[in-house]
């Protein structure tokens, strides 16, 4: 959730919904000021839509007309929250126009596609400097969390949904444009399996933390005076 690395410009994910917003608009502003030309994108769920920072940050991007490309990811649920049961208006794509800020609704299911309108939205902030707003629409196949008894939709509608999964349509697209071979799908799933029990082993057979670092980092080191 907290990784970062500023030397890929990964400036990390946060606990807070919609706290990412506010922090994009900084790297941003921060890019404008000093001549750099990058486009900082954003990345928050629908929920975020509902918080102070969503509208605060959207407004500001447009004012000050920072190079953001703002990726909604909306799945329909915030939590366990029905979209059209927390939204007056469920197009967030209007929402961002009510700030003046261009934007287009995308299948959030299909890579291609996705890819698509992020690379042409990355082209025109890049011409403009002026931020740009992605709405992805998605789905989430897993509950929210290990609490959640997902008793706010069907089992029939997550079935239904996993048909459309983004792996399934890609690797059909691939298939079909005779870009990948199933032998090579095959030699890929192996390989990730491979990895992924490399990693599970190594994390099994590592040494617990510590208890002297419980408090590593939670409070401020003491300032000599």
């Amino acid at each position: 959730m907290h990784f970062f690395h500023r030397d890929s410009r990964f400036y990390g994910g946060n606990a807070i919904v919609g706290g990412g917003l506010p922090l994009a608009l900084g790297v941003a502003l921060a890019d404008k000021m000093q001549g750099r030309k990058a486009v900082t994108a954003c990345f928050f769920g629908d929920g975020a839509a509902d918080e102070g920072e969503f509208h605060e940050t959207l407004n500001l991007a447009k004012l000050w007309r920072l190079p953001i490309l703002f990726v909604c990811e909306n799945n329909f649920y915030a939590m366990g929250m029905a979209l059209e049961r927390a939204e007056a208006d469920t197009d967030f794509v209007y929402k961002a126009a009510s700030y003046k800020i261009k934007g287009e609704r995308v299948d959030g299911m299909d890579v291609v596609a996705v890819e698509s309108a992020a690379r042409g939205a990355i082209e025109g902030i890049l011409a403009s400097s002026d931020p740009y707003f992605l709405e992805c629409r998605t789905y989430r196949f897993r509950a929210h969390s290990m609490f959640d008894a997902q008793l706010y939709r069907s089992k029939e509608e997550v079935e239904e949904w996993r048909k459309k999964g983004p792996i399934i349509r890609f690797q059909g697209w691939l298939e079909q444009n005779r870009l990948i071979k199933p032998e090579e799908v095959a030699e890929m799933e192996k390989a990730i399996d491979a990895e992924i029990a490399t990693a599970v082993a190594f994390a099994e057979a590592g040494p617990l933390e510590p208890i002297s670092d419980v408090e590593r980092f939670v409070t401020m080191e003491e300032i000599p005076a």
